[in-house]
């Protein structure tokens, strides 16, 4: 196909770009040596552009191309580099069953000291990559701008956890592999999530801003936070089930902060 002037056609699997983009796309922890990041479909790139951040690069599969300049033009205006590729080898940088045909390469934001400001989620341990990045979202959703993940964690820059965050990390703060001492400096009440004790989540009323505090997946919150909180908080749970996917107790403790 003819590629536009201001795109580079690239054709061979070789390239040190595509090269780094494989492992990037694909690799949950190769973010944290590059600096770099993978986001690939419209529903990514849009969000990362309504908030703000600027690709690198701007990657497109060269058979779709027209199509996605014809609905977007605005993504070859974007990016310091548009490239172009063969569908072959888009589809092996491609972390999606049926590829988006483009996507971009941004650059993380430099790591910052903790905001007290800002309403915040802290993950203790965390692993599961949908469970994150769902957390991550409703912490978009119901304002918490700043997420704290604690050692042990999922990497909160994952291509996982990227996706099933739709967008929400380019409107957050992020923290990640922080020790639990490390917490003290977080000037702001922070309540953690239990099964047994603590006020019901909608009588509450926590102080803004607060931290809310979610835990391991089998194991819930250390001891170690548990000791730090300020308040604790349960979810009624009528039906009689023992306890809540973490993912949708965060939802609900999020939400009830509002109420």
């Amino acid at each position: 196909m003819n590629v536009p002037l201001s795109m580079m056609s690239i054709t061979s699997r070789d390239n040190p770009l595509l090269k780094e983009l494989r492992k990037i796309a694909h690799d949950n922890n190769a973010y944290r040596k590059t600096g770099r990041i993978w986001a690939e479909g419209d529903h990514l790139c849009s969000a990362a552009l309504l908030r703000g951040w600027k690709p690198s690069v701007a990657v497109f599969d060269e058979e779709s191309l027209p199509k996605t300049l014809t609905t977007h033009p605005e993504y070859a205006q974007v990016a310091h580099k548009n490239i172009a590729i063969p569908s072959n080898l888009f589809r092996e940088i491609s972390g999606l069953e049926s590829p988006a045909g483009m996507g971009f390469v941004l650059e993380l934001p430099i790591t910052t000291a903790f905001d007290s400001t800002l309403s915040t989620v802290i993950l203790d341990r965390v692993q599961d990559a949908g469970n994150v990045g769902s957390i991550l979202r409703s912490a978009g959703a119901f304002g918490f701008k700043q997420i704290i993940a604690v050692k042990g964690t999922a990497a909160l820059w994952s291509p996982k956890v990227l996706r099933a965050g739709m967008g929400a990390h380019f409107g957050l703060h992020l923290h990640e592999s922080v020790a639990v001492e490390a917490l003290s400096s977080l000037k702001m009440p922070l309540i953690v999530t239990s099964s047994h004790q603590g006020d019901w989540v909608q009588t509450l009323h926590p102080p803004s801003p607060c931290a809310w505090v979610f835990g391991h997946e089998g194991q819930g919150v250390g001891a170690e936070l548990m000791a730090m909180a300020h308040f604790y908080a349960r979810i009624a749970q009528p039906g009689g089930e023992e306890s809540l996917n973490v993912a949708a107790a965060a939802a609900i403790c999020l939400h009830a902060s509002h109420l």
